[in-house]
């Protein structure tokens, strides 16, 4: 999807798991990457790709025109942008900063109205579809944003998205990454509730897996479930809960899950039902 590299020299603040497969996808289409990271060792690994590291998110602004946030957390997405050292304070204007961390669409929102007081644009951009996805370069982003923004990011995250779906304004990005999650854990929490009472009866649950997988209980969260560990769950539906309460809507089931994934993130790392075949 991404043709012209001469168009961005992109930065990329957060080089974990998900922020490393993209930068390794950037190199390999020839984007001139800058990164950082709090954890030396994750930046050092992004460094040996072919990205250039930087101390700090402000060393990045100085270098990019194109910054993608990978950092987990409200709380870190307003501090490299904000803070001492943050991004904004170094970044030209009429550079974009991306986010690709899930957040609330209200943290998103109230971003952009800072980075437009700098002359900067902001780019709603959670993607879906995991860490495996990131690797072989099938991602999902779910785009917020002005359509200018939205155009110059296309080719960016062309490089590591398979596929791009322009949503609305900023906001809606993370609105649409908040109700993928929240469909996600139900049918998560769902799938544990219904293998513990299919395992009562002694069915094999390989094998009426393969039956749901072609009747209507088919679902995402059933073919990948060697990969799903709850493990950002919990904040998935703390995001959706402010939500719910800034709307004023009571949501039975949505509260229901936002406590069952504790237990569920428990569960599935201990003895979760077995609804696929052992490999060796």
């Amino acid at each position: 999807m991404a043709s012209d590299t001469a168009k961005e020299r992109v930065g990329i603040i957060g080089v974990g798991r998900m922020g490393l497969a993209m930068a390794k996808h950037l190199v390999k289409h020839g984007y001139a990457l800058t990164v950082c990271d709090i954890a030396a060792e994750n930046a050092a690994r992004a460094g040996a790709l072919g990205a250039r590291v930087a101390k700090t998110p402000a060393e990045v602004g100085r270098s990019a025109t194109f910054v993608i946030l990978g950092v987990g957390y409200d709380e870190e997405v307003n501090s490299v942008t904000s803070g001492a050292d943050g991004v904004l304070g170094t970044l030209a204007a009429g550079g974009i900063v991306a986010v690709s961390s899930t957040v609330a669409p209200d943290t998103v929102k109230a971003l952009d109205r800072k980075a437009r007081e700098r002359g900067v644009d902001i780019l709603d951009a959670p993607i879906c579809r995991g860490r495996w996805f990131a690797d072989e370069g099938r991602l999902l982003a779910l785009f917020g944003g002005k359509p200018d923004v939205i155009a110059r990011g296309r080719p960016v995250y062309g490089t590591f998205c398979s596929d791009i779906a322009a949503l609305g304004e900023v906001g809606h990005g993370q609105v649409g990454k908040a109700m993928n999650n929240l469909l996600l854990w139900i049918t998560s929490v769902g799938l544990i509730e219904a293998g513990r009472l299919a395992e009562t009866t002694g069915i094999d649950l390989p094998t009426l897996r393969d039956a749901l997988q072609i009747s209507s209980g088919k679902s995402q969260a059933l073919e990948d479930w060697d990969q799903t560990s709850f493990m950002w769950a919990l904040k998935d539906m703390q995001i959706v809960a402010k939500m719910a309460d800034q709307a004023g809507l009571s949501l039975p089931v949505t509260g229901a899950v936002k406590e069952l994934v504790k237990e569920a993130k428990r569960i599935k790392a201990g003895n979760p039902p077995k609804w696929t075949r052992a490999t060796t």
